[in-house]
């Protein structure tokens, strides 16, 4: 297993192992022990899959006071998937990194709490599995406009097909600290 830094401080590529033969191929998606041994020191609680078609963008999104570290990958497909710091008084707040994570390159994300998540597909489909540090909670989502223009991420995708709540997230210089993930205000 090979763990790449990216631009900001713990947001992580993580390339697994891969066995490939004439049959295929084999991985493990996750293994406690060594990825704990490799600085990604979290009990996941949950997972998730997600299917898009083509130009789906969906994020930025973020839990208030249930903040969630994510291990993020795609199983069929490419998607440029990106982390966004919101945590307060952090030097890179409001800095962002993007990556190209496929089916092909098998290649992971570890995404800290304090960071809002959003990924737009590349490929006609895509399903992308995630693991989650805190469960999902009902009514404590956040949320940052795609297209915020002081991030200025550089989206691969002309129209993306976005849901109405992404589309009405606010930009990240609107959110007051009640609306920023809990507990991250120091880093």
């Amino acid at each position: 297993m090979n763990i790449i830094p990216t631009k900001l401080k713990d947001v992580l590529v993580v390339e697994p192992n891969v066995f490939s033969d004439n049959r295929g191929f084999f991985m493990e998606t996750f293994h406690l022990p060594r990825y704990q041994s490799m600085g990604i020191d979290r009990q996941f609680v949950q997972d998730n899959l997600s299917y898009s078609i083509k130009g789906t963008l969906r994020g930025l999104h973020f839990q208030i006071n249930h903040p969630q570290a994510k291990l993020v990958q795609v199983i069929q497909g490419e998607i440029f998937d990106v982390a966004v710091d919101i945590r307060p008084g952090s030097p890179t707040f409001g800095m962002w990194v993007g990556e190209y994570l496929t089916s092909d390159n098998k290649r992971q994300l570890f995404i800290p709490e304090g960071f809002a998540h959003g990924f737009c597909v590349l490929s006609d489909t895509a399903l992308f599995l995630y693991k989650c540090s805190d469960v999902y909670a009902p009514g404590d989502e956040g949320g940052v406009l795609w297209s915020d223009p002081e991030i200025g991420i550089a989206w691969p995708v002309q129209h993306p097909i976005i849901s109405e709540k992404d589309s009405r997230f606010p930009c990240l210089s609107e959110l007051r600290k009640g609306q920023l993930p809990a507990g991250m205000e120091s880093v």
